[in-house]
C-alpha cells in the first residue's frame, strides 16, 4: 500500500497557513470609512436665534426659515394699522409656495396697544383676521429691552420700529434688504416689487 506520510505533511501545511492568516492584523482587513456626509446647510447669523411661539410658548428656531425669504412685522390687536393683518395673511398665501414666510412679533411698545396674554393675542389673530403665518410671544422691539432679531434689523438697516406693523424684508440669504414704516401696506406695489424681487432671487 503507499505510505500517507505526504498526505499528513500536505494537511499540516494547510492548517499552518489558515492559522496564519487568521492571526494577521485586523487593520489589513478594515475596509476604507465611508465618505463623509454633506454638511448641513448653514443657519445665517440672524436667523440663528430661538423665540417662543405664540400660542403654545413653544420655542421656535429661526433657523427653520433658512432659504426663504422673510418679512418680519411688529405687530398689535388694539392700532389702526392692525387690520393690515390681513394683507399679510394674503401675501403669506399668495407668495408661500414661492418660499416667503410672514413672521410676526406682537409688541406692546406704541401706546399699549397690545396689553393682551399670549393666548388673547392668538385667538384674535385667528378668530379676526385668519392669521396662519408665524407668530411669536410677546416682546418689546424697540429700546434696550429689544429682543435680539429687532436690535439686528435695527442695525443692519438703521431703522427702528416708529410704530406697530414696521417691515423688514430679508432675503434667501439671510441680509436684511429693506425697511417699510407703518404707512406702506401689504398690499402696496412698494412692498410686492420688494418680495418678488427677493424672490426671483435663488
Amino acid at each position: 500500500m503507499p505510505t500517507t506520510a505526504p498526505l499528513h505533511a500536505t494537511l499540516g501545511l494547510a492548517l499552518a497557513l489558515c492559522a496564519a492568516a487568521a492571526m494577521a492584523p485586523a487593520s489589513a482587513q478594515t475596509p476604507a470609512p465611508a465618505p463623509a456626509a454633506a454638511p448641513a446647510a448653514s443657519c445665517p447669523a440672524l436667523l440663528n436665534q430661538t423665540f417662543p411661539r405664540l400660542q403654545d410658548e413653544k420655542p421656535q428656531s429661526l433657523c427653520q426659515y433658512s432659504g426663504k425669504v422673510v418679512l418680519v412685522v411688529n405687530t398689535a390687536s388694539y392700532c389702526g394699522f392692525t387690520p393690515q393683518y390681513e394683507g399679510l395673511e394674503a401675501l403669506y398665501a399668495k407668495y408661500a409656495g414661492q418660499g416667503l414666510v410672514v413672521l410676526g412679533f406682537p409688541s406692546n411698545d406704541f401706546g399699549q396697544q397690545e396689553p393682551g396674554q399670549a393666548k388673547d393675542i392668538a385667538d384674535f389673530c385667528y378668530n379676526t383676521y385668519g392669521v396662519k403665518f408665524p407668530m411669536f410671544s410677546k416682546s418689546t422691539v424697540v429700546g434696550k429691552e429689544a429682543n435680539p432679531l429687532f436690535v439686528s434689523l435695527t442695525k443692519a438697516t438703521g431703522k427702528a420700529p416708529g410704530w406697530n406693523f414696521h417691515k423688514y424684508l430679508v432675503d434667501r440669504q439671510g441680509n436684511p434688504v429693506a425697511s417699510f414704516n407703518s404707512n406702506v401696506t401689504p398690499t402696496s406695489s412698494q412692498l410686492v416689487a420688494s418680495i418678488e424681487k427677493a424672490l426671483a432671487q435663488k
